[in-house]
């Protein structure tokens, strides 16, 4: 009896510096900055400037990215609603909620949240 195939979803193999670009675009296109982009990044990855500038120069894929990530914040786990019709706080698979948090984060900016509440920190 063949093994049943797993096949991972195109955006975990996907380079991250791929992406960022839409993301920065995303912010920019509302009003906000590459450094705030920059900085919900670190914020929930852990990556320092230099690691961030390094996976984006490296092609690092989503997988490899988030596995890779120095110290996620435990604070993402407060990211709640609703992004591409899911509930992120719903969302099963560990790598996808990765980055769906980062996607309701960089929409929250680009819908003018203050970094502050962004950052669940009020």
């Amino acid at each position: 009896m063949p093994k049943p195939t797993t096949t991972k979803h195109r955006i975990f193999t996907m380079p991250f510096a791929n992406v960022y670009p839409f993301l920065v675009a995303k912010a920019e296109k509302k009003g906000r900055t590459q450094a705030e982009v920059d900085e919900i990044i670190r914020w929930l990855t852990g990556y320092t400037a230099k690691g961030l500038e390094k996976v984006l120069k490296a092609q690092t894929d989503f997988e490899t990215f988030f596995a890779d990530a120095p110290k996620k914040n435990p604070k993402r786990k407060l990211i709640t609603g609703l992004i591409c019709g899911y509930r992120v706080e719903e969302i099963e698979d560990p790598l996808m909620r990765e980055i769906r948090y980062l996607d309701k984060m960089i929409d929250e900016l680009a819908k003018g949240k203050a970094m502050e509440k962004i950052f669940r920190e009020t």
